[in-house]
């Protein structure tokens, strides 16, 4: 029991959680009575953990066409980016963001209920194909608490060193007052794939420090030509093992069966049930 008689079901936001989020919620000016925001959220949370489809939910949440509705208007309204930047604001100004950032991209397979939209006369984005079927990719940097700061979804056939200056450029943490946002990156993890001359000059000419190993290519080719190889990459193997926390990052984030496996068809509707999985972290 929580709160005023309220019993708090397995998914559902807790009291603190809904004080936190309840005036970011866009306001209804409408007079016409609908349900309230706070079940509707919890039924779309407990979809997305859960994996069901939206007929599925359970009758306690309401009809599921209205959570769908909701659920579709606060993704394209950026509702949910906008709930994530506030969360990610309160955590900077207690002191709780470690800018040791680690980055990484993980594959999703989607299901076959996620293809075949269409936008435009295109396939939706954010869906590609791989010898095992259609997949997305999630391109990630967090925090070295595991909290993710920044990610962008695109095609499971798309590179991580590509989405790379994407992600870090992603990175604003707002500020609860007045002042710019965050846009700080102390030092960069990133393992073998983001090892290349575009992301090192990159880094480089932001003044930020990076620990990314060599590939093996890149150190034969540089012993081959000698001196005219130029100096190895500074690389500090010790702070390097930190970078496991964006391994954990995506093993948390695919706790929610809906992220773990794609079932929208949209790339806006995947990409705000990530926002949202985020923000519960």
């Amino acid at each position: 029991m929580v709160g005023r008689g309220r019993v708090l079901r397995r998914h559902e936001l807790s009291e603190a959680e809904w004080e936190f989020v309840r005036p970011l919620l866009p306001l209804w000016l409408r007079r016409r009575k609908r349900l309230d925001d706070r079940t509707v959220l919890n039924g779309i949370v407990w979809k997305f953990r859960t994996g069901v489809a939206w007929r599925d939910v359970p009758e306690r949440y309401g009809p599921w066409a209205t959570l769908h509705t909701r659920f579709r208007r606060w993704a394209l309204d950026g509702t949910f980016e906008r709930m994530l930047r506030a969360a990610r604001a309160k955590a900077d100004a207690a002191g709780g963001v470690d800018w040791l950032v680690s980055v990484d991209s993980t594959a999703v397979r989607a299901h076959q209920h996620a293809a075949g939209a269409r936008k435009g006369g295109l396939r939706s984005p954010a869906l590609g194909r791989s010898r095992g079927g259609p997949t997305s990719r999630i391109h990630l940097a967090c925090d070295a608490l595991g909290r993710p700061l920044a990610f962008t979804v695109t095609g499971g056939n798309t590179d991580g060193c590509t989405q790379f200056t994407a992600v870090m450029d992603a990175i604003r943490v707002p500020r609860l007052g007045l002042g710019r946002p965050r846009i700080r990156r102390g030092h960069v993890l990133g393992d073998k794939g983001y090892s290349s001359e575009a992301v090192r000059a990159w880094l480089g000419q932001r003044g930020v420090g990076h620990t990314i190993p060599d590939r093996t290519d890149r150190i034969r080719n540089r012993l081959r030509r000698g001196s005219r190889g130029g100096r190895p990459p500074a690389f500090d193997k010790q702070l390097c093992k930190q970078r496991n926390v964006v391994e954990r990052c995506f093993n948390r984030l695919k706790q929610w069966r809906d992220i773990a496996t794609r079932h929208d068809k949209t790339a806006e509707s995947y990409q705000a049930a990530v926002a949202l999985a985020s923000l519960l972290m």
